[in-house]
């Protein structure tokens, strides 16, 4: 079986992330599958998917270190191609990645406790972002 639903954002801009776990959880329940995977994509190639510890500190330090490893101030290819001022974040949202897939047991994604799925907007402006999230598996058998 292979349900799928959609998750729609609205960021503020350049290190906005947001608690998905939630959501995502709301489509595995959806799904009736029992055992089996949960894919989360961000549909764009300036915004990534991963897991985290959800919390204040490391919203601050995740996009943090980014800027560090990967500046804004730098004279990329692609600035020099487009002007766009988003080089970086097409570079951050490479390095985390568009995707996770988190197993599914019982109708229920399988995290740590302090284990979160995050979306990150690495985009220099405010986007709406579309998060397709696949669940597959063997449903429910009554």
């Amino acid at each position: 079986m292979v349900h799928q639903g959609e998750i729609h954002l609205n960021t503020s801009g350049h290190g906005d992330m947001h608690d998905l776990t939630s959501r995502v959880q709301a489509i595995v329940g959806e799904s009736q599958i029992t055992a089996g995977l949960a894919h989360v994509f961000n549909v764009g190639s300036t915004s990534a998917i991963g897991t985290i510890e959800f919390e204040p500190g490391l919203q601050e330090d995740l996009p943090a270190i980014f800027n560090k490893l990967m500046p804004p101030s730098r004279d990329y290819g692609h600035e020099r191609a487009w002007h766009d001022g988003n080089g970086h974040s097409h570079l951050q949202a490479t390095t985390l990645g568009p995707e996770i897939t988190v197993p599914v047991t019982q109708r229920k994604l399988v995290l740590g406790t302090w284990q979160q799925v995050f979306h990150l907007e690495c985009d220099v402006k405010p986007r709406q972002r579309r998060v397709i999230v696949t669940v597959m598996g063997r449903e429910a058998i009554d």
